[in-house]
């Protein structure tokens, strides 16, 4: 007894379709950046900024792509809140943030200098845009200090 489909056609759609989600699937995780990803790459900047100073900022900072792999890119701030690079927005660089809000509220800037003053390395969960998607979406975001700097760099959720 053999089973015949009404209609093989869409049986051949469907799987195809069904492929073309997987492969989708698979592409958006694929250019994601992964929590190990962020603290390479933050140390790597780290270690960049220790040897060659605001040479290094400029470099971590838009539209260079030194520092950028995927939707991952380094920020950088002192102490007092005051972006020092950024890879995906230069005109936050030189500005004081210490007072910038996610959009739920959260003074994650202020947030940040405030854990620097006790860990030397930490992560840090807030919202701001990818810059793939350009969507907000949820971003937890490795830090490490650097004499009065921190060097950041996040992966999205």
């Amino acid at each position: 007894m053999s089973l015949t489909l009404p209609f093989p056609h869409l049986a051949r759609l469907s799987a195809l379709l069904l492929a073309a989600c997987l492969s989708l699937v698979h592409a958006e995780t694929a250019s994601k950046a992964s929590t190990a990803d962020a603290q390479n790459m933050v140390s790597k900047g780290a270690t960049a900024l220790r040897a060659q100073g605001w040479h290094a900022l400029v470099e971590m900072t838009a539209p260079r792509k030194t520092f950028v792999d995927r939707d991952l890119y380094l920020t950088v701030y002192d102490l007092n809140g005051v972006c020092k690079a950024h890879g995906q927005n230069p005109k936050q660089v030189a500005k004081n943030l210490i007072n910038i809000k996610d959009p739920d509220g959260k003074l994650y800037i202020k947030e940040r200098v405030e854990m620097a003053k006790t860990q030397n390395t930490f992560w840090q969960d807030y919202k701001y845009t990818n810059p793939i998607t350009k969507l907000v979406q949820s971003k937890q975001a490795y830090c490490e200090k650097v004499d009065t700097m921190l060097v950041c760099g996040g992966v999205y959720k």
